[in-house]
Protein backbone atom coordinates (compact mmCIF):
# COMPACT_ATOMS: atom_id res chain seq x y z
CA UNK A 1 0.00 0.00 0.00
CA UNK A 2 1.21 3.34 -1.04
CA UNK A 3 0.30 5.64 2.75
CA UNK A 4 0.67 9.15 2.46
CA UNK A 5 -0.46 9.71 5.76
CA UNK A 6 -1.52 8.45 9.21
CA UNK A 7 -3.49 10.49 11.84
CA UNK A 8 -3.64 8.21 15.24
CA UNK A 9 -6.51 9.09 16.74
CA UNK A 10 -9.95 10.33 16.15
CA UNK A 11 -13.40 10.44 17.94
CA UNK A 12 -15.36 12.01 14.76
CA UNK A 13 -14.19 10.66 11.39
CA UNK A 14 -15.80 7.26 12.02
CA UNK A 15 -19.74 7.13 13.45
CA UNK A 16 -19.63 5.41 16.97
CA UNK A 17 -15.85 4.32 17.10
CA UNK A 18 -12.54 5.86 18.40
CA UNK A 19 -10.51 5.24 15.03
CA UNK A 20 -7.19 5.99 13.63
CA UNK A 21 -7.27 7.42 9.90
CA UNK A 22 -4.79 5.97 7.54
CA UNK A 23 -4.26 8.18 3.81
CA UNK A 24 -3.57 6.38 0.73
CA UNK A 25 -1.04 8.41 -1.36
CA UNK A 26 -2.71 8.96 -5.24
CA UNK A 27 -6.31 10.03 -6.39
CA UNK A 28 -7.25 9.83 -9.85
CA UNK A 29 -9.48 13.73 -9.28
CA UNK A 30 -8.13 16.72 -9.33
CA UNK A 31 -10.73 18.51 -7.70
CA UNK A 32 -10.21 22.50 -7.22
CA UNK A 33 -11.87 22.66 -4.02
CA UNK A 34 -9.85 19.35 -2.11
CA UNK A 35 -8.06 20.30 1.07
CA UNK A 36 -5.42 17.23 0.78
CA UNK A 37 -3.41 18.20 -2.27
CA UNK A 38 0.05 16.47 -1.05
CA UNK A 39 -2.03 12.98 -1.47
CA UNK A 40 -3.24 13.38 -4.93
CA UNK A 41 0.23 12.24 -6.55
CA UNK A 42 0.82 8.45 -7.09
CA UNK A 43 5.25 8.86 -7.55
CA UNK A 44 5.63 12.14 -5.63
CA UNK A 45 6.70 12.56 -2.03
CA UNK A 46 8.13 9.09 -2.64
CA UNK A 47 10.99 9.65 0.25
CA UNK A 48 8.14 10.62 2.96
CA UNK A 49 5.81 7.42 2.45
CA UNK A 50 4.80 5.73 5.27
CA UNK A 51 5.80 1.91 5.13
CA UNK A 52 3.09 -0.79 5.31
CA UNK A 53 4.44 -2.39 7.83
CA UNK A 54 4.77 0.69 9.95
CA UNK A 55 1.19 1.29 10.14
CA UNK A 56 0.06 -2.16 10.51
CA UNK A 57 2.69 -2.30 13.62
CA UNK A 58 0.71 0.82 14.59
CA UNK A 59 -3.02 -0.42 14.66
CA UNK A 60 -1.55 -3.64 16.69
CA UNK A 61 -0.25 -1.75 19.34
CA UNK A 62 -3.63 0.13 19.91
CA UNK A 63 -5.78 -3.02 19.57
CA UNK A 64 -8.01 -2.63 22.70
CA UNK A 65 -7.76 1.14 22.80
CA UNK A 66 -9.10 1.54 19.03
CA UNK A 67 -12.00 -0.04 17.44
CA UNK A 68 -12.03 1.18 14.38
CA UNK A 69 -9.51 2.12 10.82
CA UNK A 70 -10.83 4.82 8.61
CA UNK A 71 -9.14 4.26 5.44
CA UNK A 72 -8.54 7.53 3.44
CA UNK A 73 -6.90 9.46 0.77
CA UNK A 74 -6.38 10.44 -2.16
CA UNK A 75 -8.97 7.85 -3.11
CA UNK A 76 -8.20 3.79 -1.41
CA UNK A 77 -9.92 2.02 -4.36
CA UNK A 78 -7.40 2.87 -6.87
CA UNK A 79 -4.69 1.13 -4.81
CA UNK A 80 -4.42 -2.35 -6.34
CA UNK A 81 -3.42 -3.98 -3.18
CA UNK A 82 -6.51 -2.62 -0.89
CA UNK A 83 -8.21 -5.76 0.05
CA UNK A 84 -5.12 -7.85 1.18
CA UNK A 85 -4.24 -4.39 3.25
CA UNK A 86 -8.02 -4.66 4.73
CA UNK A 87 -7.68 -8.14 5.69
CA UNK A 88 -4.71 -7.88 8.13
CA UNK A 89 -6.76 -4.81 9.77
CA UNK A 90 -9.80 -6.89 9.35
CA UNK A 91 -7.83 -10.39 11.28
CA UNK A 92 -6.67 -7.33 14.17
CA UNK A 93 -10.14 -6.91 15.31
CA UNK A 94 -10.83 -3.39 14.13
CA UNK A 95 -14.12 -2.24 12.16
CA UNK A 96 -13.13 -0.43 8.75
CA UNK A 97 -14.46 2.55 7.23
CA UNK A 98 -14.03 3.61 3.79
CA UNK A 99 -13.81 7.04 2.15
CA UNK A 100 -14.57 7.30 -1.63
CA UNK A 101 -15.10 8.85 -4.35
CA UNK A 102 -17.21 6.28 -5.74
CA UNK A 103 -14.94 6.09 -9.28
CA UNK A 104 -14.63 2.29 -8.92
CA UNK A 105 -17.59 0.44 -8.27
CA UNK A 106 -16.37 -3.33 -8.66
CA UNK A 107 -14.18 -2.40 -6.17
CA UNK A 108 -16.70 -1.44 -3.78
CA UNK A 109 -18.70 -4.00 -4.46
CA UNK A 110 -16.05 -6.60 -3.55
CA UNK A 111 -15.10 -5.07 -0.52
CA UNK A 112 -18.81 -5.52 0.49
CA UNK A 113 -19.18 -8.80 -0.78
CA UNK A 114 -15.76 -9.88 1.34
CA UNK A 115 -16.94 -8.29 4.35
CA UNK A 116 -14.01 -6.34 4.36
CA UNK A 117 -15.21 -2.96 5.09
CA UNK A 118 -18.23 -1.84 7.90
CA UNK A 119 -19.23 1.71 6.92
CA UNK A 120 -18.76 3.86 3.41
CA UNK A 121 -18.46 7.26 3.32
CA UNK A 122 -19.00 8.37 -0.77
CA UNK A 123 -18.60 11.83 -2.07
CA UNK A 124 -21.16 13.06 -4.39
CA UNK A 125 -19.19 15.96 -5.90
CA UNK A 126 -22.20 17.54 -8.35
CA UNK A 127 -25.14 16.78 -10.54
CA UNK A 128 -23.77 14.36 -13.43
CA UNK A 129 -23.29 17.89 -16.13
CA UNK A 130 -21.35 19.57 -13.25
CA UNK A 131 -19.13 16.58 -12.57
CA UNK A 132 -16.01 17.19 -14.61
CA UNK A 133 -15.63 21.05 -13.27
CA UNK A 134 -15.90 19.46 -9.43
CA UNK A 135 -13.79 16.46 -9.84
CA UNK A 136 -11.41 18.49 -12.38
CA UNK A 137 -11.06 15.71 -14.51
CA UNK A 138 -13.00 13.91 -17.03
CA UNK A 139 -15.32 11.99 -14.91
CA UNK A 140 -16.54 8.36 -15.12
CA UNK A 141 -19.71 9.60 -14.35
CA UNK A 142 -21.58 6.22 -14.95
CA UNK A 143 -19.63 4.49 -12.18
CA UNK A 144 -20.12 6.76 -10.01
CA UNK A 145 -24.13 6.25 -10.50
CA UNK A 146 -23.32 2.22 -10.09
CA UNK A 147 -21.45 3.07 -6.84
CA UNK A 148 -24.04 4.90 -5.50
CA UNK A 149 -26.88 2.44 -6.18
CA UNK A 150 -24.57 -0.72 -4.99
CA UNK A 151 -24.61 1.54 -1.46
CA UNK A 152 -28.36 1.73 -1.73
CA UNK A 153 -28.94 -1.86 -2.09
CA UNK A 154 -26.29 -2.92 0.28
CA UNK A 155 -27.20 -3.18 4.10
CA UNK A 156 -23.67 -2.03 4.58
CA UNK A 157 -23.87 1.11 6.83
CA UNK A 158 -23.05 4.54 4.63
CA UNK A 159 -23.51 8.31 4.15
CA UNK A 160 -23.26 10.53 1.13
CA UNK A 161 -20.79 13.07 1.38
CA UNK A 162 -20.61 16.93 -0.43
CA UNK A 163 -18.37 19.57 -0.30
CA UNK A 164 -20.88 23.10 -0.78
CA UNK A 165 -18.38 25.76 -2.37
CA UNK A 166 -20.60 28.50 -3.46
CA UNK A 167 -18.63 29.18 -6.67
CA UNK A 168 -18.45 26.13 -7.68
CA UNK A 169 -22.34 24.86 -7.16
CA UNK A 170 -25.44 27.08 -7.67
CA UNK A 171 -28.61 26.47 -6.12
CA UNK A 172 -29.84 24.49 -9.26
CA UNK A 173 -26.88 22.29 -9.00
CA UNK A 174 -27.37 21.30 -5.78
CA UNK A 175 -30.72 20.53 -5.93
CA UNK A 176 -30.27 18.42 -9.02
CA UNK A 177 -27.46 16.56 -6.90
CA UNK A 178 -29.81 16.32 -4.20
CA UNK A 179 -32.05 13.92 -6.60
CA UNK A 180 -29.28 11.98 -6.72
CA UNK A 181 -29.11 10.31 -2.98
CA UNK A 182 -31.58 7.87 -2.90
CA UNK A 183 -34.48 7.51 -0.20
CA UNK A 184 -32.92 6.60 2.98
CA UNK A 185 -29.84 7.19 2.58
CA UNK A 186 -27.97 9.74 4.57
CA UNK A 187 -26.49 12.82 3.11
CA UNK A 188 -23.99 15.03 4.52
CA UNK A 189 -22.88 18.48 3.62
CA UNK A 190 -19.43 19.10 4.15
CA UNK A 191 -17.69 22.52 4.74
CA UNK A 192 -15.07 23.92 2.27
CA UNK A 193 -11.73 24.68 3.49
CA UNK A 194 -10.90 27.72 1.45
CA UNK A 195 -7.25 27.98 2.96
CA UNK A 196 -6.18 24.86 1.55
CA UNK A 197 -7.77 24.26 -1.29
CA UNK A 198 -5.47 23.14 -4.29
CA UNK A 199 -7.25 25.57 -6.72
CA UNK A 200 -5.80 29.08 -4.79
CA UNK A 201 -8.63 30.83 -7.42
CA UNK A 202 -11.02 30.04 -4.47
CA UNK A 203 -9.37 31.49 -1.34
CA UNK A 204 -9.98 35.07 -1.60
CA UNK A 205 -13.29 34.31 -2.24
CA UNK A 206 -13.91 31.74 0.47
CA UNK A 207 -14.56 33.97 3.56
CA UNK A 208 -18.19 34.22 2.56
CA UNK A 209 -18.08 29.87 3.32
CA UNK A 210 -18.55 28.40 6.98
CA UNK A 211 -15.26 28.48 9.10
CA UNK A 212 -13.73 24.69 8.51
CA UNK A 213 -15.15 22.57 11.17
CA UNK A 214 -13.10 18.88 9.76
CA UNK A 215 -10.17 17.86 11.28
CA UNK A 216 -7.25 18.21 9.35
CA UNK A 217 -4.81 15.52 9.15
Amino acid sequence: MRIGGLQRFSLSDFPGRISSIVFTQGCNFKCPFCHNGDLLPLTALEGRLIPEEHVLGFLRSRTGRLNGVVISGGEPTIQPDLPAFLRKIRLMGYDIKLDTNGSKPRVIRYLIEKDLVDYIAMDVKAPPGAYDRLSGVKAPVSDIMEAIKILASSEVDHEFRTTKVSRLLSESDMASLARLIPPGSKHTLQTFRASNALDSSLVPSATSDTPPQLAIP
